[in-house]
């Protein structure tokens, strides 16, 4: 049997960097949609229910820390995974403090996001 499907939110504004994210995810096998801002993404997550959300911090209108904190309270399922340019101490630690699981600096470690959402999504088959 197949493993299910994962959905994953990619909350990102440069466009760029979103669409390359969701094409890998794809690949990898999972549902990958795209919010370009903070209310964008949590909209989003009504309808798609997300397994995963994959963050940067450094968004307009709402920054990452505060999505993740009303995607959290609405979807309290949903594994966050900072990927984000801010990857300083202090901003390691506010992320895991708020509940991210992880927290990679752009560019990303593939291999090790992969490695988290193959997890993720293992324990959706039990």
């Amino acid at each position: 049997m197949a493993a299910p499907k994962l959905r994953v939110l990619i909350v990102e504004d440069d466009q760029d960097a979103a669409n390359s994210l969701a094409l890998l995810v794809g690949l990898w096998g999972h549902d990958a949609r795209i919010a370009n801002d903070g209310p964008a993404a949590l909209a989003l997550a009504q309808a798609l229910e997300p397994h995963v959300a994959l963050l940067d911090l450094g968004l307009p209108r709402m920054d990452g820390f505060e999505v993740a904190r009303r995607l959290t309270a609405a979807h309290p399922g949903t594994v966050l995974i900072a990927v984000s340019a801010y990857g300083d101490a202090l901003t390691r630690m506010h992320s895991k403090e708020i509940g991210f699981v992880a927290h990679f600096v752009k560019p990303a470690d593939l291999q090790g996001l992969q490695q988290l959402l193959a997890q993720r999504q293992a324990l959706l088959e039990l």
